[in-house]
């Protein structure tokens, strides 16, 4: 037994466990069997020297917890580049539009509060049992068994590859507005799966990088193109409100009775969509001690951001241009073309850090399977070979259906509204951490009951107007379009 500061992995023939109490461990490699350890001091750490090959839900820990180092301000990067892009942005006028004011403006301020809420849920939860869960998989395995494992990992990998698509066509919209400006169709044509192209070759660049940690500073620079985007797009669409004939502008909800409800079950899915935030347990992960207290500032902060940011261009796009208001607001707009082209650069600029952070988690699947994590040229050669294949899907897929609205409302239906809305609320059910107050527990209960129940059945509505929107656009559109 002797003293030592920091947390290490395991490695070589000797198995070094180090726990924050400065106690240290050494015990020689057994013969076959992996030897399992419990050293209490001031905390109680259960750990195994080798990671788990593959997902079999039997694992307890998929790896030896490696000490976060990310500070809060770190942690709100990440949170505010998951769920503040432009994609998730650019859809919300469209969204209220659908709704109509009263509808629209209740369920903005319902997601927010409920997503906000829900978020800090999960960060008190991440070390609910003693144990330190990396993973939403393993965090919901935990609570619920081996059910909650699989559910997670479907889920995560349904609003993580659906994100991706919706926000690489998004990037590949804003990468074209930029060329039109400064080219006309006389000079040649480059169409949107180009741009597409263009944009998911650079992702493949991203994505040798190793883990979320080490695209901190990039979510950093995300973090401000998110704040200017906002503000561009903000003040380009009052600029252009301003310059309509406000006696032309028409707010009344479009189309026939059946068009009016499938598009209001679209935008439920399209405000599920802009508040998802399926990775909070792998961010929670990379920060350092107090991990829930500096989680919870981070949360905080980004939710500020969000708020600030999300209401005033979704009220502001609705009122510009009413019901005509196009899924991508940029698409709306006329003036000052200048303004619309920088809104354009810091919209590619924040989804290029927000695709990095939704990829991980199928990035982790198949390093799980290779089981390779040390930086060597075996594991380097494997992860440039399935990035590449990731990559390759996810490019397809976005050049061939470029229908950004649509994956936008069917990504919020599936991936996010399970994950970010009903999950948390069964997981705080579940682990009974409720207030001492009797007459507090059971309001919480109740309330998490119903969130539950309600956001299951808007889950579900939602998908079926965007699996409509879906099966309307492939009749109207072929293939490869250039939108």
């Amino acid at each position: 037994i002797e003293t030592a500061p920091h947390t290490s992995l395991v490695s070589g023939a000797e198995q070094h466990v180090h726990c924050t109490s400065v106690i240290c461990l050494k015990l020689d490699e057994g013969e076959e069997q992996q030897p399992e350890l419990s050293i209490h001091t001031d905390y109680s750490y259960n750990m195994s020297p080798a990671r788990g090959g593959g997902g079999a839900p039997g694992n307890q820990s998929e790896a030896v917890v490696e000490e976060g180092r990310g500070t809060w301000r770190h942690a709100a990067f990440h949170v505010a580049t998951t769920i503040a892009t432009p994609a998730a942005y650019a859809p919300l006028p469209f969204a209220v539009a659908s709704l109509g004011w009263p509808l629209g403006v209740c369920s903005l301020v319902i997601g927010t509060l409920v997503t906000w809420c829900s978020s800090l849920v999960v960060a008190s939860l991440w070390q609910w049992n003693g144990e330190k869960h990396t993973s939403y998989r393993l965090l919901a395995k935990s609570i619920f068994g081996p059910w909650g494992y699989w559910y997670v990992s479907l889920f995560q990998q349904v609003a993580s590859v659906g994100n991706n698509i919706a926000i690489q066509i998004a990037a590949g919209s804003s990468l074209k507005a930029v060329y039109r400006h400064y080219y006309t169709a006389g000079d040649g044509t480059m169409t949107l799966q180009l741009f597409i192209l263009l944009f998911g070759a650079f992702e493949l660049l991203l994505s040798q990088l190793p883990d979320i940690h080490s695209l901190r500073w990039l979510n950093a620079i995300c973090t401000a193109s998110t704040i200017g985007f906002a503000g561009t797009a903000i003040g380009a669409t009052i600029y252009d409100g301003h310059r309509i004939e406000r006696k032309e502008i028409d707010y009344s909800l479009q189309g026939s009775t059946a068009t009016r409800i499938f598009r209001a079950f679209n935008a439920l899915g399209t405000i599920a969509f802009s508040f998802g935030d399926a990775m909070l347990p792998e961010i929670q992960s990379t920060v350092r001690e107090p991990v829930r207290a500096n989680m919870y500032r981070g949360v905080s902060a980004a939710y500020t951001i969000i708020v600030m940011s999300y209401w005033t261009l979704a009220f502001c796009g609705y009122w510009a241009f009413g019901s005509q208001v196009q899924p991508y607001i940029l698409s709306s707009l006329t003036a000052p073309r200048r303004a619309i082209v920088v809104a354009n650069l810091f919209a590619v600029i924040q989804i290029a850090g927000c695709f990095q952070i939704y990829c991980r988690p199928t990035f982790e699947y198949f390093e799980e399977r290779v089981q390779v994590k040390n930086r060597t040229c075996r594991s380097c050669l494997w992860r440039l070979l399935y990035t590449s294949a990731y990559m390759a899907v996810i490019t397809l897929i976005s050049a061939a259906m470029p229908f950004f609205g649509d994956f936008v409302s069917v990504c919020g239906a599936v991936g996010f509204t399970p994950l970010d809305f009903v999950l948390p609320a069964l997981a705080l059910l579940k682990t009974r951490k409720m207030p001492d107050n009797i007459g507090l527990q059971r309001a919480v209960k109740m309330l998490s009951f119903a969130v539950a129940v309600l956001f299951s059945i808007i889950g579900a509505l939602a998908c079926i107007g965007a699996i409509r929107s879906i099966a309307l656009d492939v009749k109207t559109y072929k293939f490869f379009h250039d939108m």
